[in-house]
Formats: C-alpha cells, structure tokens, sequence
C-alpha cells in the first residue's frame, strides 16, 4: 500500500490548489444615456483566469443581450446601443468561469430609466440683471444627448471668489435659465451646474466653473472701534479711530471715502469734520467725552453711520467678565468667557501680536448673543503670542476689558537662558539666568531645568516653575569642579543654553570667621584673665611686663679719696652733651674693705635740710631724679666744724646725667682718705667714692653683705642688715 503513495501526492496537491471562481455579487449598473449601458460587480480580481459572461434580457421586448469580460480587464462589462432603450425593463445575470468550474450570480432586475446618468450641462453666462440688485442670472445648454425640451432636475452651486465654501441649490427648469437671489453687491462668484432626469438616481457631473459679479450699490455699513492712548500732562490724548466694512459685507464693495464727524458730548456746537481715504484716523481729543460718527461713500450714495462713544479719561469703566479662557479645538482657536453682567449682550474682541512694535497689528470684531469666539488658527502667526481682550458693550459704552495671552502654535525656544553663577560657596552656589526674548520663546516657558555635572560625575538635575529665574544648588563636594546648564521648556520642548563652569571652595567665609572668632576670643579672654590677675596683684604684672634689669650706667659707686679732711670730692658737673669719654669713672685706689661698707637703700626716709641753715649741702647737685640714696653719718663736703650730731642725711644719687662717677686725686690719695676717713669715723658719701683699680659697673649687685654706717650718736633703728 505504501508503494502509493509517491504516486498519490502530486494528484492530492493538484486537488488541493483546484477552486472554482468566486461568486459574483454587488451587481451595479449605470445607463449613460445615448450611451452604453455599463455594470459592474465583486469580487474585481481573481487568482486564477476567470471569464465573465452577462445576460441581460428585456421584460418587454422578450430579448437578450450578453457581454463578455475576464479577470485581466476586471470585473466590468458595457452594453451599447441599440441593446439599450430606456425606458425599459431589465434583468442582469453574471456568470464566472475557470478551468475548475463554473457559478452564477442571482438575477437582479433593473428600470433603466432610474438608473440614466445624462452629461452635464455647459454654462454660457453669468451676470447681473440691471435695475434688480444682489442678483446673477445663469444661462446654459444641456448635453447633445438630451433634448432641449426634456423636464430635468437641476442643482446651482456657487461660492465668492478665493472661497471654498459652496452654497448649493436645487430647482427644477425648463427654458435652461435661472436668477440667483439674495447675493451680496459687488461681489464675484464662482457658479457650476449639474443636472439629472426625471427619478433618476444619478446626477451628470459639474459643469466647468463660471465667475460673475452682481450689481454694484452703496455701502452697507462699518465696524468702528477705538485704540485709547495715555492722556499728555496738558490733560489732551490721542485716541485712534479704526474701521472696516461689516460682516458679511461684500468682498468686492467699491468705496470712494470715509467722512468723520466728532463732537465733546456735551456741546454739539464744536463738531468737527474730517475726510481720509484711509481705514485710520488719529484724533486729539481733551479729557471730556466725545461722540464719533464715520461713513464710507461711493458713486451710488453712502453708508449707514457707525458711532461710538468716547469715555472722558477719568470715568470709571464698568465690569462684568469674571473669567476666560482660550483653547485649541482641531484648527481653530476658542476663546470663552463668563459674565456677571446679564444685561450685555454684545461684546468687541480685540487682538494684536505681544511685540515691541506697538499696535500697528491690532485687529477687532464684534459679537453678539453669546460669550464665545472662535478664529481659524491659520489666520494667527505661529509661535507668535498674541494678546487677546475682550470689551463688553453696553449700549453706547465699552466697559472694562478682560485680557488674556495665548500662542496660536507653540515650538521649541529660539535660544537658551543666559545663566550665571553667584555666591560660590563649599558645598553650595547660586545659579541665575535671565528670561528669553518675547520674540525667541515661540510659546509659554512652563519650566527651567537645571542640569549639573561634577568632573568625572553623573548629570544631576532640579526642575523649578517658569516664574524662578534663580536657584540655589546644596550639597555639593568640596574643592570639586562642575559644569552647569539652564533649559528652558514649552508645551513643544526644550533648549539649553551655554555651559558654564566653576568651582566650589575648600573653605568657606563662616569657617574663616569661625576660627578667627575662636582665636581671637581666646586671646581676649587670656588679656582679660591677665589683666584681671594684674589687678590684684599690681606688683607682679609690673614686673611681669616691665621686668628689672640693673643698668650698670646708673649705679650709685662712691668715689673716695684719703687726703685730709679739708680734700673733698670735686664732683664734676655733666650734662646731656657730655661726651662718653666724660662719662667714664677715672680710676682710684680704695682699700679692699671699702666697698663692703657701702650701705644702698631704696626704702629710707629722705630727710629734708632746710635750704636756710647756715652750713647746709648743695641740694641735689646732679639735678637727676630721685631714684637711689645712700646714708652716712656725716657730709664731707660740708664746711669743716660741722657737728657730727646732725641728723642723717640721705644723699640722692642721679640717675641719668651723671651715670659715672670719677673722684678727683690731684690732691689726695685713696690710701690716705682712707685713714683720714677711718680714724675720724667719718661716713663715706657719694661725694667722697673711689674704686681701687678699674671701676666694676656691677659692684652693686656683687655686694652679699650691706651695713649702715652710723654716727655713734645715732639712733638704734638704723643699725640694721639689708
């Protein structure tokens, strides 16, 4: 059995792909009249070679007709005369073959008469019918086919020129003429006809198109609206009259000239007349109201007047739009508002670009019974902002207008923010940028966008309202290097503007302050506390800033010398210009013992000795500042008979002049002063000192023993060890 089935396979896939035709449907014929007779059907294409054969057969006549197509031509088969004479009755039978079978459609039944298609007519003119305004008679031929004489449907369309919407009309002639009413004047329109017979379901197409133009007249009427200007420091302003034809005026409606007539409302008296040409007029009025009235003007008469009050510039306009909004609907732009004032019924839209031109594009219309308007979106620039104002009228008087901004077509940003930054801080800094141009945002700016980068980091970004032109980044690295940016977006999207760079600090103002504050607090507090200490302890913060340092120059050395009593010490008188080799001690020789028996005090009392007794001492003979003294029990440079029985005197020792002491030993010698001095038991003074060999500029710190050297008469309290 297997053997079989080689052979079976090609037969089973030659079956397979064997199909008879589809059957034939949707049957439709059309009698061109005079013509053919032609019908088509479905399916168009076939996969295989199909052939079509059409049987029509007469109900009258009992006689048949057939028509043959195939599928390479397509589904479509045409009868010609005389096979077909309307009015008649008919059936209509397809019948599909190929090479795999054959199927027939069902039998419809067709009136030819319903089914007649005629040419379209040919217009021979349009034009008016003088003396019978707004109106265009048309006059045409039928086909060559149709009898002149024959009853036919007719419809006229027509449209104003550079339009495209058409008016039709249906009506019904017999003399292939008709009067076209209720046009505008001095308008052109584009007519076209077509026509069919009676109870047919087919209408003959257009006819080829005819222009004609009705009847001139007068003008019919203006729109007037006014653009008030700030009033000028002498209480005047400019005021602009604008006008155009109404609506639905003709597009084509001669006008020759305007005439103005403005008066102050309150004094007809002071009219003014003026005439222009133009669509404009400029006016200065004064601050009171005024009346406008303009007229448009032709060969045939003129126009209705068109009035409009002019508020005085200190009235108070009334009120009543509460709210507006503006939306695209498909290509149209909607403007809707809502109104308290139920009584106003009429309202002036006006619009005009948002640019720094000024006015020159304002534009207006008037609408009434509603609280709508609409424009077509083409009519507006794109990526233009226009400015959109709505007046309610009230009688005479224009109220309040309520303002909105809208973009008839929104794109992308012309240019990007101009950004900068300020106030570069550790970890934070501030990003500004200035708003784009009114001509280079081509829509409504919604957002900015931040975007930031630190070096060899990821984009970060902030998003902030349209109404932001700055912003402050926060937690940013220390000492780190980024790269910013500023996008501003519309409805449309986004563009960027310039990259900046900075850097962040590694240390801010409030650490430097910090620190030094810190620093400089406890400084303060340490001066305070020593300050403090001092205060108490006066003594101790002398010395602690202004220590003692013994100036070998202003040591308190006696020069002596032995001779008799009658030798003194000639003390040499020094001043400030002495020269230093002056200064220096001469040297002298003094017993060994001598120096120890030099008695300096700082704490003594300092006894006076009146200036009038008779063998007083030179007082102060140094005339330095009293800052050393030394005791002795007598003065050698007193006058010889002194008693030693005087009181002590406590000798001062300059401290700035006389610096070095030199005794004079022209007449005496140290060895034999020191006899003199020892046997008598005279006290050594400053005025008798002397060194034995070199003077030692540090004798005074180099004593340990110090002792007073007293009159044997003197009392017990200065016998004391230092």
């Amino acid at each position: 059995m297997w053997t079989w089935v080689p052979w079976m396979l090609p037969l089973l896939y030659k079956f397979s792909l064997t199909a008879p035709p589809a059957k034939p449907e949707n049957i439709s014929c059309v009698v061109y009249y005079k013509e053919n007779m032609t019908c088509t059907w479905s399916p168009e294409k076939e996969t295989s070679y199909t052939t079509y054969i059409v049987k029509m057969t007469y109900s009258y006549g009992k006689s048949s007709a057939v028509c043959k197509a195939n599928s390479s031509t397509s589904a479509l088969c045409s009868f010609v005369p005389p096979a077909v004479t309307p009015p008649d009755n008919c059936s209509i039978q397809v019948e599909a073959q190929n090479a795999d079978g054959t199927i027939k459609s069902d039998i419809t039944y067709w009136y030819l008469n319903d089914i007649v298609k005629i040419g379209p007519p040919q217009i021979l003119s349009v034009k008016p019918v003088w003396g019978i305004k707004r109106m265009v008679q048309i006059t045409w031929k039928t086909h060559e086919s149709i009898s002149p004489e024959a009853y036919l449907d007719y419809t006229v369309r027509y449209t104003w020129v550079n339009s495209t919407h058409w008016i039709e009309e249906n009506f019904e002639s017999e003399f292939q003429v008709y009067n076209l009413t209720e046009l505008q004047a001095s308008t052109e329109y584009v007519i076209t006809l077509r026509c069919r017979t009676k109870g047919s379901s087919f209408w003959s197409d257009w006819s080829q198109e005819k222009v004609g133009m009705t009847e001139e007249e007068a003008p019919q009427g203006l729109d007037l609206w006014r653009v008030l200007r700030p009033a000028e420091v002498d209480g005047r302003r400019a005021v602009r009259l604008l006008w155009k034809k109404t609506r639905g005026a003709p597009a084509l409606e001669k006008t020759l000239g305007y005439n103005i007539w403005y008066f102050p409302e309150n004094n007809t008296n002071l009219t003014e007349t003026r005439n222009t040409t133009n669509q404009q007029l400029e006016l200065c009025l004064r601050s009171e109201t005024y009346w406008v009235s303009v007229t448009s003007y032709n060969s045939l008469g003129e126009s209705p007047k068109a009035t409009l009050r002019i508020p005085a510039i200190h009235e108070k306009l009334f009120q009543c739009i509460d709210v507006m909004q503006a939306y695209l609907a498909q290509d149209q732009l909607v403007v809707q508002w809502q109104s308290s004032g139920t009584e106003v019924d009429t309202w002036m839209i006006e619009w005009f670009p948002d640019l720094d031109s000024g006015l020159s594009d304002i534009s207006w219309e008037s609408v009434s019974q509603a609280r709508n308007w609409t424009i077509q979106q083409d009519k507006l620039k794109p990526f233009w902002c226009y400015n959109i104002s709505v007046y309610p009228v009230l009688q005479d008087q224009a109220g309040e207008p309520y303002s909105i901004q809208v973009y008839a077509k929104e794109g992308i940003p012309s240019e990007g923010p101009r950004a900068k930054v300020e106030n570069i801080g550790v970890k934070t800094v501030t990003i500004t940028w200035k708003e784009i141009p009114k001509d280079q945002r081509n829509g409504f700016i919604s957002n900015y966008t931040i975007f930031y980068q630190a070096e060899g980091g990821k984009e970060l970004s902030e998003t902030v309202n349209s109404s932001i032109l700055q912003y402050g980044l926060k937690s940013l690295s220390r000492k780190t290097s980024y790269t910013v940016r500023v996008m501003a977006s519309t409805r449309a999207g986004g563009k960027n503007g310039t990259r900046i760079n900075f850097k962040t600090l590694s240390i801010s103002i409030f650490e430097i302050v910090l620190i030094t504050s810190l620093v400089g607090g406890g400084l303060l507090m340490l001066i305070i506390l020593t300050v403090a200490s001092g205060l108490k302890k006066p003594n101790r913060l002398i010395h602690l800033c202004w220590p003692d340092v013994p100036n070998p120059a202003e040591s308190s050395i006696a020069a002596w010398s032995g001779d008799d009593s009658k030798d003194r010490l000639n003390l040499k008188e020094f001043d400030d210009s002495v020269n230093t080799e002056d200064r220096i001690l001469k040297p002298c020789s003094a017993p060994t013992d001598l120096i120890d028996k030099l008695v300096v005090s700082f704490e003594n009392f300092l006894e006076e000795v009146s200036t009038e007794e008779a063998g007083k001492c030179p007082e102060n003979i140094w005339g330095g500042e009293m800052n050393e003294y030394v005791t002795s029990p007598d003065r050698l440079d007193c006058p010889l008979g002194r008693n030693f029985e005087e009181p002590l005197v406590l000798t001062e020792i300059p401290s700035r002049k006389y610096q070095y002491l030199c005794l004079e030993t022209a007449e005496v010698t140290c060895p034999e002063a020191k006899g003199q001095l020892l046997s008598s038991g005279q006290s050594l003074g400053p005025d008798r000192l002397c060194e034995e060999g070199v003077p030692n500029p540090y004798l005074k710190n180099s004593v340990t023993t110090r002792e007073f050297l007293v009159h044997e008469n003197a009392p017990d309290h200065t016998k004391r060890e230092v």
